[in-house]
């Protein structure tokens, strides 16, 4: 069995001998307790430091180190997706982890164990998030359920660290989309999964990739990619609006039929209630049209058959 371990890396340079040192001997230990061969394949996101220059280096010095350089800073998933692109035909399964060592390596020899029980895609959760900062782990906490509130199917404290089966990257490698949420996508599969727990810990060296504007942005990215359930709240909202002004038409009415009201104050207060509400359902029912359009325009695969037999 062959094993490949894609690591997409940004300005890395002062971390990547110890990645290295690290993956290498999950490698080794691999490689005498289940017999599967392992490699390293570096994609260099663009980085304007020296972390190319050290990643030939690395693999001119070990052969079962290797890198593909992108010509530009393409962003992490897309990072991401062009070592799955070159590893699905170099074995029988990717493991992709980040560079910087938050993800403890050694989760990967349980992952191979997973994978020879017969799971196709294993995830690495992290059980423990105590070297993150109070307000990373709460903000992480409210995206999780922001997510699966707006119709996100993702693994809570899961990232992209996880095994796929070559199968499971080949059915991966059929979605077509730009805007990438690999581990939005990847739960779409359906294929047999597992989970591998491990304690993360703080970066080895180096500065986070990950700043405060730019977690956001993915998040966004995430709710937007996976789900028109916001549109769906927008015409649930307009709908409310219309009830509740059928109710403030009925009482501005009788208000005005008592005279207790100012010229012109009824029919500003039965026009702002129920033109807002009917503008509110009409953008919702246009939503629901654009959401289809949405969907019909990422072009993704219908079904992934798993397996056959008598064919």
């Amino acid at each position: 069995m062959f094993l490949t371990i894609v690591v997409p890396c940004y300005n890395e340079e002062v971390v990547l001998h110890e990645t290295t040192k690290r993956l290498l001997l999950v490698a080794a230990r691999l490689k005498a307790d289940y017999a599967i061969e392992a490699r390293i394949l570096y994609i260099d996101d663009g980085s304007i430091d020296g972390t190319w220059s050290l990643i030939v280096r690395l693999a001119r010095e070990d052969r079962r180190v290797a890198g593909l350089k992108l010509a530009h800073n393409a962003g992490h998933q897309h990072a991401l997706w062009a070592g799955l692109e070159r590893a699905v035909d170099m074995g029988d399964a990717v493991v992709s982890i980040d560079a910087d060592l938050q993800d403890d390596p050694q989760a990967i020899v349980a992952m191979a164990e997973k994978y020879l029980q017969g799971a196709d895609i294993v995830y690495g959760v992290r059980q423990s998030r105590q070297t993150d900062t109070l307000f990373k782990r709460q903000t992480a906490l409210i995206y999780y359920r922001l997510l699966r509130m707006m119709g996100g199917d993702v693994v809570y404290n899961h990232a992209d660290y996880r095994l796929m089966s070559q199968r499971a990257v080949r059915a991966l490698l059929q979605y077509p989309e730009r805007n990438l949420f690999i581990r939005g996508l990847v739960r779409t599969l359906g294929f047999r999964e597992d989970t591998v727990y491990y304690d993360r810990a703080e970066r080895f060296a180096g500065k986070s990739k990950y700043p405060l504007s730019r977690m956001l942005s993915f998040a966004w990215d995430g709710i937007t990619s996976f789900s028109v359930r916001p549109l769906r709240i927008i015409t649930s909202l307009g709908l409310c609006f219309i009830l509740i002004s059928i109710g403030v038409i009925i009482w501005a009415l009788t208000a005005y039929a008592s005279g207790h009201t100012l010229p012109g104050w009824t029919s500003l207060l039965i026009s702002v209630w129920f033109v807002g509400g009917a503008i509110l359902t009409a953008l919702g029912i246009i939503g629901e049209y654009v959401g289809k359009i949405y969907k019909e325009v990422k072009h993704r695969p219908r079904f992934i058959v798993e397996t056959s037999t008598g064919l």
